[in-house]
């Protein structure tokens, strides 16, 4: 079993910067798929960015050039860096992840965190 935690959100005015932060833990394969998602109040949740083992990333169009996924493996956790943040990025924010061999990315994620949220003002 995979558990995944988030931190990191919180409030801030357009223009400013947040990073988030997961937490992995439990069994982990070396072949994975990890991403960041999100959900604003009356919206279906939407894949912000993907990150697979081999170090592709795929982030939706709405996000280029503002946000930024990275990992640390040796702390087993990935980040979010998330700057000039528009009051529509206001949202859950949720870590996912899929672990196997093959494993498709993006694609059907495995585990996923409660979540951490994120809210811009203008």
């Amino acid at each position: 079993q995979v558990q995944l935690v988030e931190s990191g959100g919180g409030s801030v005015q357009a223009g400013g910067s947040l990073r988030l932060s997961c937490a992995a833990s439990g069994y982990t394969y070396s072949s994975y798929c990890m991403g960041w998602f999100r959900q604003a109040p009356g919206k279906e949740r939407e894949g912000v960015v993907y990150i697979g083992s081999d170090g592709i990333t795929r982030y939706a169009d709405s996000v280029k050039g503002r946000f930024t996924i990275s990992q640390d493996n040796a702390k087993n956790t990935l980040y979010l860096q998330m700057n000039s943040l528009k009051p529509e990025d206001t949202a859950m924010y949720y870590c996912a992840a899929a672990y196997g061999f093959p494993v498709k990315c993006p694609g059907g994620m495995q585990y996923w965190g409660k979540g951490t949220l994120v809210t811009i003002s203008s």
